[in-house]
């Protein structure tokens, strides 16, 4: 069950709703929730803890949609809130996406667009769920803690699974945030650290809605691995949402002119899973290594902004995305040039 929270001065949109999802609500796939302003919906928030997220428009009486947003941000933290507004600008979602806002929908209202906006986005939030669960169940114990205080809790199955390592078939993408030197020269530390975080979280949200795992965070860039059925077209689906998510965004300001854009290098093939990092500092750092690897990080350093480059070899084993051979190219610590693609 998805519990939503409507939050709109125009009641007709309740009706609406009610209308375009009254299969799912009989299923129970789906709850609604409304509110005719922004003050009436923290009421409902605070008598309704187990919202799923929020749609909310931006001109209302008592109080926006913005302002709503930002209470929004400071109590329920692992709420999501999509918006829905006539007023499109680049103004309104800016502002929106720096407040937190999950993703943008303008008025009139496509409901088929609406409703895969509403399953995206409560994937994300389960996934964010789990991922707090996992903390929660200390499985994040097992890529931090050394052998000292394993055998001091006692736990000989935590023990053995710590250092297990294997080798698997998989896709890496490094993901690089191109020129973004220009914002960290020019602005101020908080903003450039802020700015650098919302723009990965957009990346990961597309990330994980294509089951793919973080590896790290490298500087400005993202290092992602996908594994399972069908991980090859997952990942190229990942990295072309992000592609085209980071071109819609404005130029951040003229004082650095800096415009969002990312460079990306994607390979598949047999990769180590494993910890990786020194048991004397008591760090480690569960990753995946070996040629597949490097060849995806030296593709990325290749690509400009707005690209993204595979192999010929991936090309051939993803059919159903169109790709341009741009021809041979030497990649560092391969003896051979190696033919490339480009993903449109």
């Amino acid at each position: 069950m998805i519990k939503i929270l409507v939050v709109d001065d125009e009641a007709d949109l309740e009706i609406l709703i009610k209308q375009k999802f009254r299969k799912r609500i009989r299923e129970g796939e789906l709850e609604f929730l409304f509110a005719l302003n922004g003050r009436i919906a923290l009421e409902v928030l605070d008598a309704n803890k187990d919202v799923d997220m929020i749609l909310s428009d931006i001109n209302m009486p008592e109080m926006d949609g913005l302002t709503l947003l930002s209470k929004v941000k400071e109590k329920h933290s692992l709420l999501k809130t999509v918006i829905i507004s006539a007023y499109g600008d680049m103004e309104n979602i800016r502002t929106a996406m720096n407040l937190g806002a999950f993703d943008f929908i303008t008025k009139p209202v496509d409901f088929q667009d609406l409703e895969i906006t509403i399953e995206k986005t409560s994937q994300y939030i389960h996934q964010v769920k789990s991922t707090l669960k996992a903390l929660k169940e200390n499985n994040i114990l097992k890529m931090y803690v050394d052998e000292t205080v394993l055998n001091f809790m006692g736990n000989r199955e935590i023990e053995s699974g710590i250092w297990e390592n294997e080798t698997m078939e998989a896709a890496v993408a490094f993901i690089d945030l191109c020129g973004f030197t220009a914002i960290s020269e020019n602005e101020e530390p908080n903003l450039v650290v802020g700015l650098l975080n919302e723009y990965f979280d957009l990346m990961v949200r597309e990330i994980m809605n294509e089951g793919g795992i973080i590896d790290k965070f490298i500087g400005d860039a993202i290092m992602a691995v996908f594994k399972g059925e069908d991980y090859q077209a997952r990942a190229l689906r990942a990295c072309i949402a992000i592609r085209n998510k980071m071109n819609a965004l404005p130029v951040f300001s003229e004082k650095s002119g800096f415009k969002p854009n990312v460079s990306i290098g994607v390979n598949s093939g047999e990769m180590v899973s494993g910890n990786i990092g020194s048991i004397s500092l008591k760090k480690l750092d569960f990753t995946v290594i070996g040629d597949t690897v490097n060849v995806a990080s030296r593709l990325q350093s290749k690509a400009s902004p707005g690209q993204i480059l595979i192999l010929d070899k991936y090309a051939n084993a993803v059919p159903d995305f169109k790709c341009n051979s741009i021809g041979q190219m030497e990649l560092k610590n391969k003896a051979l040039p190696v033919n490339v693609w480009e993903v449109e």
